[in-house]
């Protein structure tokens, strides 16, 4: 097993690569997965229209939103971490499991926006067929802070036209394209853009992709599922993204949208994401 600092369009990036072949890569941008292959595939979407220039926002893998989803704030969209450069901390390496720990702090910059002391801590680690993403929130202020975000997760598909995705029927649904509150049904399909925000439940979600299928689970720490796909008109629409790029692509986000997280100075909150292949 190695890993390895490597430069993947002029980014810096950690990667970290299991005896069975399974491995992912990790730019400091933003500590944002950029990559995760597994079973000799690659699981999550990239555009290949990203600026890759070390400020620019990269459509594609995990981005990290905090600490504000969206639009939803004054903020920048998604909040600023995103951006930032964070630092490689302690890894940990084994043929069948590895991580790498990254962190980053508040900053001159950071504070024009948000006023508040801060430290993000994100772990990023690897079983064989599975990646476990882990991001922790410290206030280091002498206030309390409220904040929302989100693991925004971009899954790679062959044809969104063919994908489903089980197991949020029966939750509080919001169609954010038509701003319609309603309850999912069995199973999603994808036929247009599609941008709904679920009230999380306790059950793992699997994305049926072809003969893939991939399962994908949240701590209850995060409140909401976002399930996302531009379309082909907004797919057009957006610089960063191929005009086909909605068909190859579907994000599944663990996120904080409707109510905002408050810690107190000193404490503590944690939220993962895990994406498991089942076949």
């Amino acid at each position: 097993m190695r890993s390895m600092v490597e430069y993947f369009r002029d980014l810096p990036c950690y990667r970290l690569t299991l005896a069975c072949g399974d491995s992912v890569l990790i730019a400091l941008q933003g500590a944002q997965v950029l990559s995760w292959v597994s079973q000799g595939r690659e699981r999550l979407f990239l555009s290949p229209n990203n600026k890759f220039d070390g400020h620019t926002p990269i459509r594609g893998g995990v981005p990290i939103c905090f600490p504000q989803f969206n639009q939803r704030g004054p903020l920048p969209r998604h909040g600023f971490v995103r951006t930032m450069d964070w630092e490689a901390q302690d890894r940990v390496e084994s043929p069948n499991i590895a991580f790498q720990d990254f962190s980053c702090v508040t900053q001159t910059h950071t504070l024009v926006h948000w006023e508040y002391h801060f430290e993000a801590q994100f772990r990023v680690e690897i079983e064989p067929g599975q990646l476990n993403l882990t991001l922790r929130v410290v206030n280091n202020d002498a206030n309390m802070f409220q904040f929302s975000g989100a693991l925004h997760t971009y899954l790679a598909v062959d044809d969104i036209a063919l994908t489903q995705l089980h197991g949020l029927e029966g939750l509080p649904e919001w169609d954010a394209v038509e701003d319609v509150h309603s309850i999912a049904p069995e199973s999603l399909h994808f036929d247009g853009e599609f941008d709904r925000v679920y009230y999380a439940g306790d059950n793992a979600l699997h994305l049926q992709d072809g003969s893939s299928l991939l399962q994908i689970a949240q701590s209850p720490s995060w409140a909401h599922t976002v399930v996302w796909n531009p379309g082909p008109e907004k797919s057009a629409q957006l610089p960063d993204l191929p005009d086909d790029g909605f068909a190859h692509m579907l994000c599944v986000e663990a996120a904080q949208v409707f109510e905002t997280v408050h810690l107190e100075p000193q404490e503590e909150w944690e939220g993962w994401q895990r994406l498991r292949v089942v076949s």
